[in-house]
């Protein structure tokens, strides 16, 4: 039973990353800490790294936190599933957006999958706000239904 219960705990925890993350990139990076995002949204910044980068250590802090806790009272607990689940969707953020979305490296510029035209149309909709007022799409695994219709749409135009 305590497989099924830290699964669980590790799912929701993977999850609920996703409504944090969107309510700290919405009401935080473009609120009071945009002096750290708004380098992000500007099509040339200087170097590989960015402002926006100490989001990372930001997000990642808790995550190592509750696992080395968790870890030190042995791996049957709350704590390291809850961290587990945070680091993984740390993880997902880099696969997806500094990798497959902004191209960080130049991997996977060719995948052609409705949920990923979908995804990346999203984010661009966002960049498209140069200010921290009157943005969009905040989320990054969640795309609104219509960059879905957006992308089949695109899919069924194609030659």
């Amino acid at each position: 039973m305590t497989i099924l219960i830290n699964t669980g705990v590790f799912i929701f925890s993977f999850l609920t990353m996703e409504v944090v993350a969107w309510a700290t990139h919405k009401y935080v990076m473009h609120g009071f800490l945009w002096v750290l995002h708004s380098d992000h949204h500007l099509k040339d910044h200087d170097g590989f790294f960015e402002r926006n980068d100490y989001f990372f250590l930001i997000f990642a802090v808790p995550g190592i936190i509750l696992m080395f806790v968790g870890a030190l009272k042995g791996f049957d607990n709350i704590y390291f599933w809850i961290g587990a689940g945070i680091s993984l969707y740390g993880m997902a953020y880099f696969f997806v957006h500094d990798i497959f979305i902004h191209q960080r490296f130049p991997v996977l510029k060719r995948l052609d999958i409705v949920y990923f035209r979908a995804l990346r149309r999203a984010h661009k909709m966002h960049h498209k706000h140069l200010d921290k007022q009157d943005g969009e799409c905040f989320g990054m695994l969640w795309v609104p239904r219509k960059y879905y219709i957006e992308a089949k749409r695109a899919n069924h135009d194609l030659p």
